[in-house]
């Protein structure tokens, strides 16, 4: 979900001490019963599919506290649990403030977004933004970040999958991880085809219990050898650290020491690129009330807080008992820190599981953002822009349905292309484009009654547009060792590796002032009708039920 939580695929340790005795055939009998569970729940979910509501929105049929697990399985993906550990164990504090940031944004969600959103749109982002504007501009800007939102993600999901389900299987090949990413994506395509939201919805939950469980379990596992002594397993991560002076790892710098504000971008892409990612802003539709979506929430604010902090027992747990020179040698690196640590306690069986569980939060966001994608397709651009709203819902289902066979194949293709490339770019890109292109088209569109279909339209298309340039010429693609083309190319000219501190007041000032100088006036009979609804509620069921 960053820079340095890549979803890059995880490699058996070079080190002899820390290599996992890897057992293909219980990591497959674990991998093929999770898939055998989640394909029976995500078919009995099918049987209610009959409307648009029911497949983008699950029929709004969640509770706030099964919608609070499910936007947690939504949001902690495999950059949360593999790369959040890894930067712990070898960076140390530094690595840490990615938690913070990532939970620090949930609040900005819950205070700003969550209820007006619920209260406001039908199925999607755009039909905030559309509401009280535009529809045609409006909707294609916003369909064409949410689709760029979801791109980004999923490209670095499938490659992450594919790695990880290549490494349960023993597969080494670039022929063979291609299959396999090739077999995960048909998996990720009858989740969705089939189940829509509600199936989505279920196999979220399943993940997040899984994924906190099994955290959990190691958590216990690593204070119990350590005598439930947090000081005493810091002691031995730092006597393990490789940083120079000892001590480094529990004090800021290691990361960030020689440019602070390339972190500072990074933590506003963070905090702010949360309440508009389109994925997890869909989430709040599938609940009845306004009520029940401030406790969706406050459910996963709790549930992801917990996780974090499980994380930060983890990393420094894996900086001790694995040592970080070893997970830096990794072919992995640093998102080898969470299997080597689990083989460390428990050898190749807790290895499978946590192998297991990682694939399934992997599985979980793909279905989630692949939803998304077609139900913005399918609303946005096909019954909005295409057919200008004269369409029913039965063919905008059929439509979505199609567009998730594409968005399939497309995520295929593109994962067997980025195959053993640096991706944690793509992550850091699509919270980036929420943060600049999303967010303040959202926010003003909520809170200022000026804002015009000119001020959306800049502001999204600005930002989008800044996002793919600035990091198109950062170090993230060439220049550096790290880099996506690596070090023998170079066209860096932006010094930074996240462009939010550039890009996100960027969007903010283009929709001010495309609106400022838009003399066309808007509706101030809509603008006060969505002033009341998103404050209310008032209105918005009865539009879903039509």
């Amino acid at each position: 979900m960053s820079t340095a939580l890549t979803t890059v695929p995880l490699l058996l340790a070079a080190d002899s001490a820390s290599t996992p005795e890897n057992n293909p055939v219980l990591n497959i009998s674990i991998f093929l019963a999770f898939v055998a569970v989640t394909l029976v729940i995500v078919f009995r979910a099918s049987r209610n599919n009959k409307s648009a509501a029911d497949y983008y929105a699950a029929g709004r049929s969640f509770t706030g506290s099964q919608n609070g697990f499910a936007i947690s399985g939504d949001y902690l993906s495999a950059a949360s649990f593999l790369g959040i550990v890894g930067a712990i164990a070898v960076t140390g504090y530094d690595g840490f403030l990615y938690s913070v940031g990532f939970l620090v944004a949930w609040l900005v969600a819950l205070l700003l977004v969550a209820e007006l959103m619920r209260n406001t749109a039908k199925f999607t982002m755009a039909d905030v933004l559309a509401f009280r504007l535009k529809q045609r501009p409006v909707r294609m800007a916003a369909a064409l970040t949410t689709l760029a939102v979801c791109f980004f993600y999923l490209l670095a999901q499938m490659a992450g999958a594919g790695g990880l389900v290549s490494l349960l299987l023993g597969v080494d090949s670039r022929v063979g991880q291609s299959l396999v990413i090739a077999v995960v994506g048909v998996i990720m395509i009858i989740y969705v085809l089939v189940g829509g939201m509600k199936g989505t919805t279920w196999v979220q939950i399943i993940k997040a219990f899984l994924l906190i469980g099994g955290v959990f379990i190691m958590t216990v596992w690593v204070l119990w050898l350590n005598d439930f002594n947090f000081s005493s397993l810091l002691d031995d991560a730092v006597a393990n650290s490789i940083s120079d002076p000892k001590g480094a790892l529990l004090a800021p710098g290691l990361k960030y020491g020689a440019l602070p504000i390339d972190f500072v971008s990074l933590a506003l892409a963070l905090v702010l690129g949360t309440a508009g990612l389109p994925h997890v802003l869909m989430r709040f539709y599938t609940v009845p009330t306004a009520k029940e979506a401030r406790r969706s929430v406050v459910w996963a604010i709790w549930l992801i807080g917990v996780f974090y902090i499980f994380t930060l027992v983890l990393g420094f747990g894996a900086a001790a008992m694995v040592g970080p020179e070893n997970i830096v040698n990794a072919p992995g690196g640093v998102n080898s820190a969470a299997p080597l640590l689990a083989n460390a306690l428990g050898g190749p069986v807790l290895l499978g599981i946590i192998s297991a569980v990682a694939f399934a939060t992997i599985l979980a966001v793909v279905a989630g953002l692949t939803i998304t994608a077609a139900a913005s397709f399918a609303h946005d651009i096909y019954s909005n822009v295409i057919r200008k709203g004269k369409t029913d819902s039965q063919a905008e289902v059929k439509v979505a349905r199609r567009t998730v066979l594409v968005i399939g194949a497309v995520s295929i293709i593109g994962g067997i292309g980025v195959q053993g490339q640096n991706i944690a770019f793509l992550v850091a890109l699509a919270f980036a484009v929420a943060a600049s292109a999303n967010l303040p088209t959202i926010l003003y569109s909520l809170y200022w009654s000026r804002f015009t279909t000119r001020g959306a339209v800049w502001s999204m298309y600005g930002g989008l547009i800044s996002c793919i340039l600035l990091i198109a010429f950062s170090p993230v693609v060439s220049g550096s060792e790290d880099a996506m083309l690596g070090a023998n190319i170079d066209f860096a000219i932006f010094p930074l590796s996240n462009p939010g501190i550039v890009s996100i007041p960027l969007g903010f000032l283009l929709g001010w002032i495309g609106s400022l100088t838009d003399k066309g006036v808007e509706s101030k009979k809509l603008a006060a009708e969505m002033e009341v609804r998103s404050l209310t509620g008032h209105g918005a069921e009865k539009e879903v039920e039509h």
